[in-house]
């Protein structure tokens, strides 16, 4: 489950970096170029828009996968959904009155909720990041061809 999350992580880090590369001044040349390699990513990337929903959803994906062969009660209880598990813990916080709690126990309560409210940012930071990339290389395409089109219009 921390794999999963590592690796949701470093997708975020890498579409971050794009999107800044992107959205940096560059010479026209260069700015082609790029906007025409990150399209070729964009494709292939996509998987993680469906990894990120069934991550919240709960739905686990990589269990998914082998379906036929785990069982179904193993694939709904082995990995814990976001959305459902943020509101669980929410509900179900332990209430510290006297003697009933230590530290310790509010701390990993504590933590615990703050490990799902950061799964769940990653997830939504993915897809708005995956979202702003695609938009911007389509922007960009657009306002190429306008220009082509522009010139085309200028030369007759």
């Amino acid at each position: 489950m921390a794999l999963q999350w590592m690796i949701l992580t470093y997708v975020v880090a890498a579409e971050a970096a794009l999107a800044l590369l992107l959205t940096l001044p560059s010479p026209k040349a260069v700015k082609t170029r790029l906007v025409s390699l990150i399209s070729l990513i964009l494709q292939p990337s996509m998987f993680i828009l469906p990894f990120t929903g069934f991550q919240l959803l709960g739905f686990p994906l990589p269990l998914l996968l082998f379906s036929s062969t785990v069982p179904l009660p193993v694939i709904y209880n082995c990995i814990p959904s976001s959305f459902p598990d943020l509101y669980w813990k929410k509900e179900h916080r332990l209430m510290c009155t006297g003697e009933i709690c230590t530290a310790a126990e509010r701390d990993r309560s504590e933590k615990s909720i703050y490990k799902a409210q950061r799964n769940v940012i990653l997830c939504a930071s993915a897809c708005l990041l995956y979202w702003c990339i695609y938009r911007l290389c389509k922007y960009y395409k657009e306002i190429q061809s306008m220009e082509e089109v522009e010139k085309r219009y200028k030369d007759q």
